[in-house]
């Protein structure tokens, strides 16, 4: 017999069985007070549930906070981290603007050593021939024209009366006006006595032929020894041992 062919019985002969066998009905009575759920049960088992709810929620919540808390810890952590990278950053690029500055100024340095360099060479190489004067001269006009801001003008003219060699020939003379003053100028690789001397009756020439006063006269040579510096002072001349320092004169 299936469960539904008892269910169906029971329904049918369960009242007639009920009236006809009083003890049948008084132990299915108390069966039913027995497993049947009374308000009062159920009351208690629905304020557990509640309880158990609230419960429940409340470990969420704590999770929930305590998770929140976790990540402001960590929010802070970080952004403490980014600064401090941030500070790093902007000490680092300080650090190499600096550095870029110190060589920039070295870079500087080291162009004026080399241009002063290359000075000194080309005067022992016009000493021992490899390089000419003229070379020389070309090169000490461009430096001076860098650094002193001016142009050189080079003028040569015929001195028939040969005041300057003592005899009539070419004389060469280099020429900076600045500002309206008249200055003079001898480039050499090197200089002796008579050159000093040749110069200045190059500027006192200069003078008479184009009746103008010059102001001022500068001899640039990287090699002029002693004695003829002395020569150049006693005929208030210049003495520069490079074109660059032309500038601070």
């Amino acid at each position: 017999m299936t469960m539904i062919d008892l269910k169906a019985r029971l329904q049918a002969e369960l009242p007639e069985l009920l009236k006809q066998d009083n003890n049948f009905r008084q132990w299915l009575e108390q069966l039913i007070r027995q497993t049947a759920v009374t308000p009062e049960s159920f009351d208690t088992r629905f304020e557990r549930m509640l309880q158990e709810f609230a419960a429940d929620r409340a470990e969420q919540r704590r999770k929930w906070d305590e998770h929140d808390r976790a990540w402001e810890e960590w929010s802070a952590k970080f952004d403490a981290h980014a600064e401090e990278q941030r500070r790093k950053w902007d000490e680092q690029n300080r650090k190499w603007d600096e550095q870029n500055r110190k060589n920039n100024e070295l870079l500087e340095e080291i162009k004026l050593s080399r241009s002063r360099q290359d000075q000194g060479i080309g005067a022992l190489g016009a000493r021992w021939g490899i390089a000419s004067e003229h070379s020389f001269h070309a090169a000490l006009k461009g430096i001076l024209e860098k650094s002193f801001g001016v142009e050189v003008l080079n003028v040569n003219e015929f001195d028939d009366e040969g005041a300057v060699f003592g005899a009539p020939d070419q004389v060469e003379i280099d020429i900076i006006i600045k500002n309206g003053e008249l200055i003079l100028c001898e480039l050499k690789s090197s200089m002796s006595k008579s050159d000093m001397y040749t110069f200045d009756r190059k500027v006192r020439y200069y003078e008479r032929r184009h009746q103008r006063q010059v102001q001022r006269k500068i001899a640039v040579s990287p090699m002029v020894p002693p004695p003829v510096r002395a020569v150049a002072d006693k005929l208030g001349i210049e003495v520069f041992g490079h074109a660059e320092d032309v500038t601070s004169a």
